[in-house]
This record gives structure tokens, sequence and C-alpha cells, in this order.
């Protein structure tokens, strides 16, 4: 018997709190019967349908990683109708985003429907590394750079920095290219680093997410990942 919420996101339907509030507004029912308890479980045998669509029959995952390009929203839809992640993915599956990046930022982002791989990965407990390339407004001091490998504290909280290496410097116009790996997933998280030191990010890229990388997927491009990357990331999850 699992909670109702969680076999809901791994049916790939959508993530585990929207599904809370599915259950809340009553769109949810289990063999016929609406359910309005958080806590109600329910076993591979019940029939659970939303707003009248069964959802747990024949599911067929998919995982996918792609190179987002920048103004793409990571999300599954969007209010103000621009385009999303989402979009990119030519499949008629309801798969979501693991994480976001953000507007402007571009770089490797995973999607999938299976919701217990996307909770797996997005679990505080994950330390799974993200490593970005960051161009910066200033070309940084020797004290820059040990503050950085040391580990800056945002918003209260100590940020990690596994890897810190200025790849580039433009002495005119007073730019770096930096790489930095981190294992937080808190949002704007690398931009607030540097504003901590008073420098601001003017492009960002993701390039790599634990042993996935983007080098042979140009912005835009997608692929689905290999049985043997996905069990790769599991196996990660369970160390």
């Amino acid at each position: 018997m699992e909670r109702l919420q969680k076999v809901i996101a791994a049916y790939g339907y959508t993530s585990r709190r929207k599904a809370e509030e599915l259950i809340k507004k009553q769109k949810v029912m289990v063999n016929g019967k609406i359910v309005t308890e958080l806590g109600s479980k329910v076993s591979e045998h019940d029939i659970i349908s939303i707003d009248g669509v069964i959802i747990n029959k024949d599911v067929k995952h998919e995982y996918y990683i792609l190179n987002k390009p920048r103004r793409v929203i990571s999300s599954a839809t969007d209010e103000a109708g621009r385009i999303t992640v989402v979009d990119l993915i030519d499949t008629d599956a309801r798969i979501y985003p693991i994480g976001r990046l953000d507007y402007d930022t571009t770089g490797l982002i995973l999607l999938t429907n299976d919701g217990e791989f996307a909770n797996t990965l997005m679990h505080p407990s994950m330390e799974i590394e993200k490593t970005y390339m960051a161009k910066i407004d200033k070309i940084l001091t020797k004290e820059d750079i040990l503050a950085l490998k040391k580990g800056i504290t945002v918003d209260k909280r100590k940020v990690e920095i596994r890897h810190f290496k200025v790849k580039k410097k433009d002495l005119e116009k007073g730019t770096s290219i930096v790489e930095i790996t981190i294992i937080e997933g808190r949002n704007h998280i690398v931009k607030k680093i540097f504003k901590e030191l008073g420098i601001n990010v003017l492009k960002l890229s993701r390039v790599s997410y634990g042993f996935l990388d983007i080098k042979n997927l140009k912005s835009g491009e997608y692929r689905n990942l290999t049985i043997k990357e996905i069990k790769k990331l599991y196996a990660s999850a369970k160390k």
C-alpha cells in the first residue's frame, strides 16, 4: 500500500505536491469514490481516476535530456502562454521537468513522466553535482576565488562549492567565464552566490548533471536517456 499522492506522481500524471492539491479539490476518485484524505493509501489493484479519467493503466515511462534554450520556461505549462521545456519534446506523455532552470538560463534539464524517478532525484538528501558555466561582470581577485572555494552563505545557509575554475578573462571588457560545481537546487542559487560578492551573472548555462552532459546536443535539441543512464541515476540515488 502506498500513499495516493505518491502513486499519482509515480504514474506521471503530475508532481506529488500538485497531486495533493487535486485530492483537496475532490478531483481524485479511487474505485469510483471521491478521496479527500491526503493520508489515504491505495494498492496496485485500485482504480485511480482524476476528473473522470483513469490514470493507472499501462503507463509507459519516458525519460529525456534537453539542452534548454534561453527564454523557455522550466514548467509543463505556462499561464502567460510562453514556450515551456515540455513544448520542445515530441511526445503525448504527461512529462514534466525534474527541477528547473531560470527563464534566461540555458543548458541541461531532465524531463520524465516517472514520478518516483523525479522525486528520487529531487530529494534533499541527494547530492548530485551540477556544473555551470557563467559569464560574470568582473575579473576575480584572489580574495574572490578563495571565498568561493571556501563556500558562500546564501540566505543564512552555506552553499558547498565542489569545484571552481576561471576559464577565461576579458580584461578589456572586465568580464570572466567561470566554471562552478554545486549540489544545491535552490532557485537562482548560482546568481545568488555571485551576488553575495557583488558580482552579476550575465549569462548562465548548466553543462552537466551528475555524469550526464550536453556536449552532443545543440540548443533546443533533446534525446531519450538510455536504460543504462536511468539505472545509473537510480543507483547513485541509493548510495
